[in-house]
């Protein structure tokens, strides 16, 4: 009797079709797999259309409501919340920072150039990639399983999603990667345009507790090519019960409040009379922020209604050997997700002693000074040609709670 060995595909991926399959494709591109200009002609991806403007030419914003029914299964929590006043979550993910992919750059520029040579999301397998995304040419919302790639709209104005595989670095349910234009290779650096897309992401979700988040280089981006991430947890984040004080109306409607009372000094952006207005006055603060190679990290939470922009000294001091040993032992990055209450630990002994005490020692280090962030916020306002004297004084009026805003 003569033995044969039967021939079967390697699986690389859970989304790999039969090698049959495979083969009654026309090869269309280059044959790679990639999502590149010279790999993408002929492929085809999901495609969300969002409706960006009204009759009037104005974009409109649709939010939903923060008192939403939350089911059984959505309320299910990947670690504890700790006993305290706002709630720590504390998620133990051992080994993630060996998953985690490296951070390839130094850590002292906010802005550098985008480097080919290091890994960008172009070395992804396209499927990794989950839908794309993008305004539709009318006034409907538009979902396409399977439309054509067109290489000229994703070099200028798609964003793609990307999930995060199970051998990667996910943190919670639906964490998956936003990369707006990504054949343009973009750095790691916010502009209008791009943060603008990020808000209509939060918008479209429909979820409050889908939320989205960016870290720039020197705030633990280790990747340097634009990205956002988003993930969705089905319960109000620490930051999201801080309370905050108004410190101005910008010209166009955007609402700027000092948060106070938390470990983390920051602001928030609310408001403006467009989603446009409101993506310009934010993205013009992080502009002034990487020109003065001013690290920081932004969360965009309930719908896009608020944007929490944080400006952050731990990588700075992690640099200048001015953190203690105990902290840095516990191999937490505190970026955006971290600042807004959602503790990723990575050893078993921090997540048993896991408590307010703790997370609020480590996340003090973030913080800039009162009178750093005073100068901070003042290079900001010039930058957005946003005066704040008059109001300063108006403002001392009690503090508002983002828990219970939309009772007000």
């Amino acid at each position: 009797m003569m033995l044969r060995i039967k021939r079967v595909p390697t699986v690389l991926s859970n989304y790999q079709k039969e090698e049959s399959e495979d083969s009654a494709r026309p090869t269309t591109g280059c044959g790679h797999n990639y999502p590149r200009s010279c790999c993408l002609p002929g492929a085809k991806l999901p495609l969300y259309a969002f409706f960006q403007k009204g009759s009037d030419g104005v974009c409109e914003i649709a939010y939903g409501k923060k008192e939403q029914q939350v089911d059984f299964l959505d309320s299910l929590l990947l670690g504890e919340v700790i006993s305290g006043k706002y709630g720590f979550i504390a998620q133990l993910n051992e080994g993630r920072h060996l998953k985690k992919r490296p951070t390839e750059f130094c850590v002292n520029k906010v802005l550098q150039p985008f480097d080919e040579s290091k890994f960008n999301f172009t070395k992804v397998g396209q499927e990794e990639v989950l839908f794309q995304f993008e305004a539709s040419e009318d006034d409907e919302v538009h979902f396409y399983p399977n439309a054509p790639i067109d290489v000229e709209r994703y070099c200028h104005q798609r964003m793609l999603t990307l999930r995060i595989i199970p051998s990667g670095s996910p943190i919670e349910y639906g964490h998956v990667l936003l990369i707006p234009r990504i054949l343009e290779r973009l750095p790691q650096s916010i502009d209008s345009e791009n943060f603008l897309l990020a808000l209509h992401m939060a918008v479209e979700a429909g979820d409050p507790y889908f939320r989205l988040g960016y870290n720039s280089l020197g705030a633990f981006a280790t990747i340097n090519h634009l990205h956002f991430q988003a993930y969705y947890l089905a319960m109000l984040f620490p930051i999201e019960k801080a309370p905050s004080k108004q410190i101005t109306v910008t010209s166009n409607g955007v609402e700027i409040s000092n948060i106070i009372s938390y470990s983390v000094r920051g602001l928030i952006f609310e408001g403006g009379n467009t989603l446009e207005d409101l993506s310009n006055v934010i993205s013009g603060s992080c502009v002034s922020l990487k020109e003065n190679n001013i690290p920081y990290n932004v969360l965009i939470a309930d719908f896009g209604k608020w944007v929490f922009l944080f400006p952050q000294c731990y990588a700075e001091k992690q640099a200048l050997g001015k953190m203690s040993s105990e902290l840095l032992e516990t191999q937490v990055n505190p970026a955006v997700w971290e600042i807004s209450g959602h503790m990723v630990l990575k050893r078993k002994e921090d997540y048993e002693e896991a408590c307010e005490q703790n997370a609020w020692r480590l996340l003090a280090e973030v913080s800039l000074s009162e009178e750093r962030l005073q100068e901070v916020k003042e290079i900001m306002f010039e930058a957005i040609c946003c005066k704040v004297e008059e109001k300063v004084a108006e403002s001392d009026t009690t503090p508002q709670s983002h828990e219970d805003a939309d009772d007000l």
